[in-house]
């Protein structure tokens, strides 16, 4: 029973999501008041990773739908099965039907192909548990969509003109992500429950270590947050995020490291950086400083 923020707060530990009081407290409001929940930050913070945490912690179906340029409402909400339409009407002219009869037969329910937004409000489609409706990387699709989204996060109800409108018995726990590579319009933000979530501070990303990789050390566990909270103080195009730190600590687990020197990092940035000139940067002197930081010098 989750009925504290404290309560909440544990239960995402439980399933595998530190989460600081800020966050957790806006989650435990987002369920309450039955509110999407607006997480915005830099990539690999760990925002996508709320959805799926909400999705274990209440035994929920997750529903995801990846946002991109050009998505439209035939990928996102519905689209109809016309192969299989196009076979049925022509066993529906060998029997003689009429044109009512056809439309209404090619218009059902059998040949509506659901997608990801409407799976999440269609009451035939979920059962007594609200699914989570994970609507990923917003700030890629187009502002045509958002608008749509409008609506669907106002009155949770979709109509196709074909068939009625189609509403949530009860409306799924929505999370929508934002990596901000464009500002997101305040008529949708308003209508959400609003987190920034930032890169961790030193303790914090520490003890996410220890969580998501078990057999890992204290010691090396220290040197790698150690690193790559240095990383994000320097000169980047683009810094490493939580999830690298997680890939980092896996890759020098798998490679038998017990502890980070120069070698180790030269050997290991591609987990860390995808840009090469990140990468041209950071070795040589930097790479030196890095491994001496990883052992607490200054």
């Amino acid at each position: 029973m989750i009925d504290t923020i404290d309560s909440l707060q544990q239960s995402l530990l439980a399933a595998g999501y530190l989460a600081g009081r800020d966050l957790a407290t806006i989650i435990f409001l987002a369920l309450k008041m039955g509110k999407p929940l607006f997480l915005e930050g830099e990539a690999g913070v760990g925002k996508t990773e709320v959805a799926k945490t909400l999705s274990t912690m209440l035994g929920a179906k997750l529903i995801r739908l990846q946002c991109y340029e050009g998505l439209d409402v035939r990928t996102a909400v519905y689209d109809w099965a016309y192969a299989r339409q196009i076979l049925h009407l022509r066993m529906l002219e060998a029997t003689g039907a009429g044109r009512a009869e056809m439309a209404r037969e090619l218009y059902s329910r059998e040949f509506l192909l659901a997608r990801p937004l409407l799976q999440a409000i269609d009451p035939a489609a979920n059962d007594a548990a609200r699914p989570v409706l994970l609507i990923d990387e917003i700030d890629r699709a187009d502002e045509e969509f958002e608008s749509f989204l409008l609506e669907l996060l106002s009155d949770f109800q979709i109509t196709i003109p074909e068939l009625g409108t189609i509403r949530a018995a009860q409306p799924p726990v929505v999370v929508v992500t934002s990596n901000r590579t464009r500002e997101v319009h305040d008529a949708l933000k308003r209508r959400c429950l609003y987190h920034w979530i930032d890169y961790p501070p030193f303790e914090t990303e520490y003890q996410i270590v220890l969580l998501k990789s078990p057999g890992i050390s204290a010691q090396l566990a220290v040197q790698v947050t150690r690193v790559v909270q240095e990383l994000r103080r320097a000169d980047l195009f683009k810094p490493p995020g939580v999830a690298e730190t997680l890939d980092w600590a896996a890759a020098l687990m798998t490679i038998g490291a017990t502890e980070v020197d120069e070698a180790v990092i030269n050997d290991t940035l591609g987990v860390l950086l995808k840009y090469q000139d990140d990468a041209q940067r950071v070795q040589g002197a930097l790479t030196r400083d890095l491994a001496k930081r990883a052992h607490g010098a200054r």
